[in-house]
């Protein structure tokens, strides 16, 4: 059988980039390693990764919640908060984005300060799409569709500027750009899709036209392998969508003399190289010759036992050869088969392997014996049943339960909804589950807890926002300290107790007051969408009120120098009550500068000149309680609007 491998199949410099960074970094850097999204959409090389150690943050609110180690950024991009995010909390940033994508970036920042609003041509879900649409200070669109493109509307005096997902099809892109320029807008049209995107479609479009069957590997999220297939369809229609080797299924006939593979920018080499080799491998003859065969792995067949030894039957199978059936396929319990088997028993098997390499067949009880546990699963899975089952046995990539004698693989990433560092507390532990994968010819039957957890935490979160207001004044529990706040796990949801809400005073580190489990009464000072913001001052505790009392023109205070300026000094009376003590009431004598004669925590004693409680304003002299005559002292008080002086002084 003729292949035709495609040239530009398989990664593309950006995801060969991204992926050999994280393999980098995995060799270098110190604590845990994470990828914002998938690093490629690609299983095979996801797991791998994870195996090493590498895991998933799949929303930015996992993000928000890391306080050590690596994050790196894939090639797909994100938007300007996630770097934002990672700077404010100090977690280390490695970029693998595409250099192309970076570009789309660019252009998105750049033409919107040229007053252009951006219209990209993808897919909206993608996570390149919504990484460039994090670019845009202002409202972007994206359409995907001719009907979408048609529907399109924006006031004319709005001036566009149209890019494209890199990996968007060429073609399509030219046709929905026609329509648009049709509604008469002020356009500029970049063509951002990859050279090497358009390359690959071009060549797969031209292979597909000229075989009799095509091949396009590629991840089942991949965006460019799914438009790779949909072009190959176009010319040929025995085209194939497979992610790895295990699931090519190819219908034969003598028909098929040529086969053309192509894969998506996501698809590593080895399994491009494995599906070549068997197709260049596999002649016409062969796939015939395996078509007439009367026994097929995974057939059901009866056989009669000739030969018992300890770990090992022969059965008379009624094919040519004999079919052997060892101990470890007869259960998964050590067992001595004299003792289970005798010469003469007849039994149901099923066929492993039609030939081992040595021209026998072999056999399996044990999974046949399983198949009813596999029916339950099925159905499980089929109805989204919520399972039971304890944890036999913990791996290093995730938890092995099983049920009626099949075994469901739970992985890591998939057990709870955070990363959980030490799985070997769930072993013997009874755990609750739902089958999101049942593929048991391929030996993939996932079990996913963290669907259910983040189901309830729902469940939680809308019942939170359904009972609580603005004003409310509710028990939270400290999930984690930041540089700039705290987040409190309010039953169902987290609120950020931003550090300027900490006190009516000033809060310098938030992690010198707060501590992760401490419990706190919280006011609820806004809620938006799902975001909360939390606050400690309450009203009732707000230092201003009895302030026009307190701190009355012409009343002696003290207070501590808080922090200093070249106009003057902020003297905290209170915690959340400021006053100016500026530079000239000092003292009689000249002073320069504050800090020539006050330091910071230095306790004084002053008189309040001027009281301001609508602005919350207070005037401090300390020139006026200096020996000399009253009318002298207060000729020099100053009028200092504090405000202005602050404003001066952050700039």
């Amino acid at each position: 059988m003729e292949v035709i491998l495609a040239k530009t199949a398989g990664f593309c410099f950006g995801v060969r980039r991204a992926v050999d960074t994280v393999y980098e970094q995995v060799e270098q850097a110190q604590g845990p390693i994470y990828t914002y999204g998938p690093i490629v959409h690609n299983e095979t090389v996801v797991r791998e990764l994870e195996d090493k150690g590498v895991r998933v943050l799949n929303s930015e609110a996992e993000l928000a919640a890391l306080t050590e180690g690596t994050v790196i950024i894939r090639a797909h991009g994100v938007g300007r908060q996630i770097y934002e995010l990672l700077e404010q909390k100090g977690i280390r940033l490695v970029d693998a984005t595409c250099p192309f994508v970076k570009k789309i970036h660019r252009i998105a920042a750049r033409e919107e300060g040229n007053g252009r609003t951006i219209l990209i041509i993808g897919n909206a879900k993608h996570p390149e799409v919504e990484g460039i649409r994090g670019w845009c200070s202002r409202p972007s669109y994206v359409i995907e569709s001719a009907e979408e493109a048609e529907k399109f509307t924006a006031p004319l005096t709005e001036k566009l500027c149209i890019v494209s997902q890199t990996t968007f099809n060429y073609n399509k892109f030219e046709d929905l750009v026609e329509i648009i320029s049709k509604k008469g807008y002020d356009i500029l049209v970049l063509n951002t899709i990859c050279s090497a995107t358009e390359e690959r479609q071009t060549e797969a479009g031209q292979i597909a036209a000229e075989v009799d069957a095509m091949i396009v590997i590629g991840g089942s999220h991949s965006s460019n392998t799914q438009k790779l297939f949909e072009i190959c369809k176009k010319e040929c229609e025995n085209t194939y969508y497979i992610q790895s080797l295990d699931d090519l299924d190819l219908k034969t006939s003598k028909s098929i003399r040529c086969v053309g593979i192509t894969a998506g920018a996501s698809t590593p080499n080895k399994i491009i190289e494995e599906v070549q080799k068997h197709m260049s491998e596999l002649s016409f003859e062969q796939m015939l010759e395996d078509s007439l065969k009367t026994i097929r792995n995974g057939e059901v067949v009866e056989g009669t036992v000739i030969d018992v030894k300890e770990d090992e039957a022969i059965l008379n199978i009624g094919y040519k050869s004999d079919g052997i059936l060892t101990k470890s396929e007869y259960s998964n319990t050590p067992v001595d088969l004299t003792t289970c088997i005798h010469v003469g028993d007849t039994m149901e098997v099923k066929v492993l392997k039609v030939n081992d390499g040595e021209g026998q067949v072999l056999l399996t009880y044990k999974r046949l014996a399983a198949e009813k546990g596999s029916k339950r699963l099925k159905e499980a899975f089929e109805n989204g049943e919520v399972l039971t089952a304890p944890v036999t046995q913990v791996l290093e990539g995730g938890l092995s339960v099983v049920v009626d004698e099949s075994r469901v693989f739970i992985p890591a990433s998939l057990v709870s909804d955070t990363y959980e560092k030490n799985l070997g507390k769930y072993e013997g532990q009874e755990i609750s589950f739902v089958i999101t994968e049942f593929n048991p010819r391929r030996g993939r039957i996932i079990g996913n807890r963290k669907q259910l957890i983040l189901a309830q935490k729902a469940e939680m979160q809308k019942a939170l926002f359904e009972r609580i207001h603005v004003g409310d004044v509710v028990e939270g529990v400290v999930k984690n300290v930041t540089d700039f706040g705290a987040f409190v796990d309010l039953g169902g949801a987290d609120g950020l107790l931003h550090i300027s809400e900490m006190s009516w005073g000033r809060v310098e580190n938030p992690k010198k007051v707060f501590k992760v489990g401490q419990k706190l009464t919280v006011l609820i000072k806004d809620i938006r969408d799902t975001k909360i913001a939390l606050s400690l001052k309450f009203e009732d505790q707000n230092p201003w009120l009895n302030a026009a009392e307190k701190y009355a023109a012409g009343n002696i205070v003290e207070g501590r120098v808080a922090r200093m300026t070249d106009f003057g000094a902020f003297v905290e009376l209170e915690p959340g009550v400021d006053a100016l003590l500026h530079v000239s009431q000092i003292s009689r004598e000249h002073v320069e500068k504050p800090s020539d004669v006050l330091s910071i925590g230095q306790e004084i004693e002053a008189k309040v000149v001027d009281f301001n409680g609508d602005e919350k304003k207070i005037s401090l002299s300390m020139k006026a309680l200096q020996n000399s005559q009253d009318s002298h002292a207060n000729e020099d008080v100053a009028d200092v609007d504090i405000d202005a002086v602050a404003a001066e002084t952050e700039e």
